[in-house]
């Protein structure tokens, strides 16, 4: 069996844009179109704002554009920030091919190298494609083990997809490639002991950076292990307890992870953990007509990693109320959400949220032992919402809207994409028309005037 890092860039340098199927591109669209949305209105959050500070400390002068900024920088610099933005206010898409946040990493690397030489809208398109495939997969082949130990899959596997996407951009060759992603590879970190605090966003930001970096230094003549994921001291002994399936690879271009497992898009600003939860009570309030003084108690049965990751019952910060059951379920309670305006200190602090937040609660009972039903339903939840006359209203999901299996509507994307560019400050006639813009995206002769919106 050959090793994994060749078997990557052997099938980057052959892609091209009439190699991947037009189902496969429009969802590398929608996937652009989502986490630019997403970014411009993270580039307003206070961790964007310090990584726009690192960068304007350098200096250093580009043609790259910058999230909440008019400023222009060069294309490592542009991936930091502009990945910084995406994640910053856990709105960006979901992989279970890796259990990772995989288009807050890729989308910016690629935009900046993209940038930086002005390709077209095509190409831009077919990095995407490229570094989405070789991060999933590689994902595949973890089998999420490394996420259940505790390493935050988005620093680990991230480097390689914004690797993959800048290394096809700058044309490297097949033994480049591989000294590009061994490069990424040997970089790659994160623990899952940062959710809640600006580290997590921040390495989203490392990971793009390092990507674009080992790409830029591989066309130099740099050299990386690429046996980095078999080595006895690389990546598989390290992180995943030396589980790694070479064989997926194989199947790189016959089976698209964009489409199988799939992107779940996010409908709500928060871990995707909670978002289950948080449709079956909307639904059972809206199906009852139930008001929240009348909710004694709501309570959720979920998967042990949900507990793992919504680890805030009361949330003192808007990156804890990200990771907090309790918030996600009092904020689509209270105020139909939550939405971008709900993740503020203020909200927070308000007698009706923090009253209802402490009636929700969070177990996992034993059908979530079975593995057939962790597969079928990784974050799902059933739910029991107790009220004052007695009634105990009950209902469950095995996956939110927005998930590949229930995609949200073009209208639905679009409204999200509107409201990210409104939370970001951007006029709503010069959103609609850079909407269309991205919606035409393969006819863009250069996408170096396509971000940042501008205000």
């Amino acid at each position: 069996m050959s090793l994994a890092i060749p078997a990557m860039a052997r099938w980057l340098v052959r892609q091209e844009a009439g190699s991947i199927p037009p189902r496969i591109r429009r969802i590398a669209l929608h996937s652009l179109i989502d986490t630019l949305g997403v970014i411009s209105a993270g580039g307003r959050t206070r961790v964007a704002a310090h990584a726009r500070l690192l960068v304007q400390g350098d200096g250093a002068a580009g043609t790259c554009g910058l999230a909440g900024s008019d400023q222009r920088t060069q294309a490592r610099h542009a991936a930091l920030v502009n990945a910084v933005a995406a994640h910053a206010l856990d709105f960006d898409d979901n992989c279970y091919a890796g259990f990772v946040h995989g288009s807050a990493v890729i989308v910016p690397a690629a935009l900046a190298v993209a940038q930086q030489i002005d390709a077209d809208g095509q190409a831009l398109l077919t990095a995407l494609v490229v570094g989405a495939e070789c991060q999933y997969t590689l994902g595949l082949a973890s089998d999420n083990r490394l996420y259940r130990r505790g390493w935050w899959s988005s620093g680990i596997l991230g480097p390689i997809g914004a690797c993959a996407a800048a290394a096809w951009l700058l044309r490297l060759d097949a033994q480049q490639a591989a000294h590009a992603l061994g490069l990424a590879a040997a970089s790659a970190a994160g623990i899952k002991a940062g959710f809640g605090t600006d580290a997590k966003a921040l390495l989203a930001g490392r990971a793009a950076e390092a990507g674009v970096m080992a790409a830029w230094l591989a066309l130099a003549g740099a050299t990386g292990p690429i046996d980095a994921f078999e080595h006895r001291h690389g990546d598989a002994h390290l992180f995943n307890d030396d589980h790694f399936d070479g064989s997926v690879f194989s199947a790189l271009g016959q089976r698209w992870t964009l489409e199988d497992p799939g992107l779940d898009v996010k409908r709500i600003p928060v871990c995707l953990s909670s978002h289950a939860a948080v449709d079956v009570v909307v639904e059972l309030i809206a199906a009852h007509g139930v008001r929240s003084e009348e909710i004694l108690a709501i309570r959720c049965d979920v998967p042990p990693i949900v507990i793992a990751n919504l680890i805030h019952d009361r949330p003192q910060t808007p990156q804890q109320a990200q990771f907090s059951m309790p918030f996600a379920i009092a904020a689509a309670v209270l105020h139909d959400g939550p939405r971008l305006q709900d993740l503020e200190a203020a909200r927070l602090a308000q007698a009706d949220m923090i009253a209802l937040m402490a009636r929700v609660s969070m177990c996992s009972s034993t059908q979530w032992q079975d593995p057939a039903r962790q597969q079928q339903a990784p974050e799902g939840a059933e739910v029991c919402i107790e009220l004052s006359d007695g009634r105990q209203l009950r209902g469950r999901r095995d996956a939110p809207r927005g998930a590949a299996r229930e995609p949200l509507t073009p209208e639905q994307r679009r409204e999200k994409f509107l409201e990210c560019l409104r939370y970001g400050g951007i006029d709503e006639h010069i959103a609609n028309e850079r909407l269309a813009q991205l919606e035409g995206m393969e006819a863009l002769t250069g996408v170096r005037t396509l971000f940042p919106f501008s205000a």
